[in-house]
């Protein structure tokens, strides 16, 4: 099994919407993708609630059961949906992918 975990910083402000709306319709939409790509084994959205300096703002972890269904998952047209709107939305991005 995979485990996908991914952190990002939002910008403070886009499109008039501030970052706390950010977050949550990224964790919205984020949390759809289960019932639509069908390789993922789990997924759960973290909104920060204690902000610093030293953190980001919204964390992904998921489960796959391979590399090849990871990979499956990031060419998905539902998730390349959704990583075009954080794409816009996010300072920074950090991830890491390890064998469970």
């Amino acid at each position: 099994m995979i485990k996908h975990v991914v952190m990002w910083k939002i910008r403070d402000e886009l499109d008039g919407k501030p970052k706390s709306e950010l977050c949550r319709d990224i964790k919205q939409q984020l949390e759809a993708l289960p019932g639509k790509i069908p390789v993922i084994r789990s997924l759960e959205v973290g909104i920060n609630a204690i902000p610093s300096d030293a953190s980001d703002d919204l964390i992904l972890i998921s489960e796959f059961d391979s590399a090849e269904d990871l990979s499956a998952y990031a060419v998905h047209p539902d998730h390349v949906k959704v990583a075009e709107v954080i794409a816009r939305a996010k300072l920074t991005r950090n991830a890491v992918d390890y064998q469970v």
